[in-house]
């Protein structure tokens, strides 16, 4: 049996709600900026798809992950941070054109 107890698990859970909210945090930081990068790319009338640029960021965290995270763990959890940005990005210019439309129909 090893040393550990029940307070040791506790304190173990309160650590990873504390990562948690930095993750949120640096989540809805992303967020903000993703949002902007979208009405970038609507005034630039570019695509919100952008393959070479997801590669990018995959190289980019890949070449710093120094673990334990394994790269095709780390590969998997951007995949989907970036497939949750690149949603916000459509609702986001879905949104803004409704009220366009709106104007357009008054």
């Amino acid at each position: 049996m090893s040393g550990y107890s029940a307070a040791d698990l506790d304190r173990c859970r309160e650590l990873i709600d504390e990562v948690d909210l930095r993750l949120l945090e640096l989540l809805n930081e992303r967020t903000a900026i993703v949002e902007e990068i979208g009405r970038i790319k609507q005034e630039l009338q570019m695509a919100i798809y952008e393959p070479k640029r997801e590669e990018q960021v995959f190289a980019n965290v890949l070449s710093h992950n120094g673990g334990p995270l394994a790269a095709d763990a780390v590969k998997r959890i951007f995949e989907r941070i970036i497939d949750e940005m690149r949603n916000i990005q459509k609702l986001k210019i879905v949104q803004e054109q409704v009220p366009e439309r709106h104007r357009e129909s008054c």
